[in-house]
């Protein structure tokens, strides 16, 4: 498979094309040419220079990530941005970015990822940006504890922050991604018990404390692994590529 063929296959799953003009990033195709051959992806959150490492060093023809190289505006090829492409272009690695697209899809997204490993029923589209509604809200078959929550999505909750200003068992949650803070807000709007995404907020501690609502800030990389991964899989059962995740946490 080309890495042109390549796009078109994930522009047929992923709203790429439905959400342009309304996500700052460059989703599609970031580094390469069209006709190069695919046979080896690597899956990743970032597209850093030691994400291209390892890419390379596990023999990757392409890196497919969430958070690429360009964000709507122009950037000098030089520093830390220039060190990235001229390794890609070296090694001949292509770079693969999708943004919104791979945190709202209803079943490869992050946050779709992140209800079904909860087992959320009911679920309907929540988290509205720029027009999209990018998360996904529903209810717990069963009540659980916020903690409990935490520990059954990441296991590890050492790096994460709770706010237990809610109930103390929960059933309707909200989850938004990444750097989402701000859109506690509408969680609190629609009456969820809790709400979860990846950067805390002091700013909206004292407003989430008054309003009495649960809120998991466990980190924007570790909410954001949950798509690629899904993505990975995909490509192996419907592509047949090999196709690896490089895990480069970041504590944040």
């Amino acid at each position: 498979m080309t890495l042109l063929e390549f796009d078109r296959w994930v522009r047929s799953i992923l709203a790429i094309d439905e959400t342009h003009g309304r996500d700052r990033s460059l989703n599609g195709i970031q580094i390469g040419p069209d006709h190069r051959v695919i046979k080896k992806i690597a899956f990743a959150v970032d597209a850093s220079l030691a994400g291209f490492q390892r890419a390379a060093r596990e023999g990757a023809d392409l890196l497919f990530v969430h958070h690429g190289l360009f964000w709507g505006v122009p950037l000098a090829l030089r520093g830390s941005h220039y060190e990235r492409i001229h390794f890609a272009m070296e090694k001949e690695l292509s770079l693969y970015a999708v943004h919104l697209p791979l945190d709202m899809h209803d079943e490869l997204g992050n946050n779709a990822g992140m209800a079904a490993l909860l087992g959320l029923e009911n679920l309907e589209p929540f988290g509205d940006y720029n027009g999209l509604k990018i998360g996904w809200k529903g209810t717990l078959p069963q009540a659980s504890s916020p903690m409990d929550i935490m520990k059954g999505l990441w296991g590890n909750t050492q790096d994460m922050s709770l706010l237990d200003f809610g109930p103390e068992k929960v059933t309707s949650i909200g989850i938004v991604s990444g750097g989402a803070s701000r859109e506690v807000e509408q969680a609190v709007d629609e009456k969820l018990d809790l709400y979860i995404t990846g950067e805390p907020s002091h700013q909206t501690y004292h407003y989430c404390l008054e309003q009495g609502i649960n809120v998991i800030a466990a980190g924007h990389y570790a909410t954001e692994t949950f798509g690629v991964k899904l993505m990975a899989q995909r490509v192996k059962q419907e592509l047949g590529i090999d196709s690896i995740f490089i895990d480069l946490p970041t504590g944040l």
